[in-house]
């Protein structure tokens, strides 16, 4: 009989001890993942400038610009939304927010794209980045998202200019 229980025994242990093991990977795993820099926004030196400059030239724009930074995702840089949702996180009138906006585009702060009633909000990576974290009050999703050529007709040269901007190259005009 002490045979059979030293057995048994033996065989809880071995089981415990897999038990405890399991748990220790578990408990690693959430140390690690409570390491991540999550519900970060890293502003670049490029980004700290452009801040500065629109706090001193549009601070409806510069609020704007902020609050896109926190909201977009960080696969492709942008977030979508519509003109009301940023007219009532500002406690302004969609006009306001249209001239705001407006005034961004115009010193190449973001790209615009026309989704229907909502726009996609395009920010340049190399002045800010976020990671997801879907605990904000408007949270960034992963969507492909289908826009007409006929809304969005300037967007192609918004974009190049961005990117000659970016790496250096003289200003383009966004007239073609």
């Amino acid at each position: 009989m002490s045979s059979e229980t030293k057995v048994y025994d033996e065989e809880t242990a071995q089981h415990r001890r897999r038990e405890i093991k399991a748990e220790d990977n578990i408990r690693e795993a959430v140390d690690e993942e409570a390491k991540k820099n999550r519900g970060f926004t890293q502003v670049y030196p490029k980004g700290w400038r452009r801040i500065q400059a629109l706090l001193l030239e549009n601070k409806v724009a510069a609020q704007i610009y902020a609050f896109l930074a926190e909201n977009i995702d960080s696969s492709c840089g942008s977030v979508v939304c519509t003109q009301q949702v940023l007219a009532e996180q500002f406690g302004v009138h969609e006009r306001t927010i249209r001239r705001a906006v407006d005034y961004l585009e115009k010193v190449s702060a973001v790209v615009v794209i026309k989704i229907g009633t909502a726009n996609a909000y395009c920010l340049d990576p190399d002045e800010v980045w976020r990671s997801w974290d879907s605990a904000k009050d408007y949270a960034a999703f992963h969507t492909k998202t289908l826009a007409r050529k006929a809304d969005n007709n300037v967007v192609k040269r918004k974009l190049q200019v961005m990117m000659h901007q970016e790496m250096g190259e003289p200003e383009l005009s966004l007239e073609k």
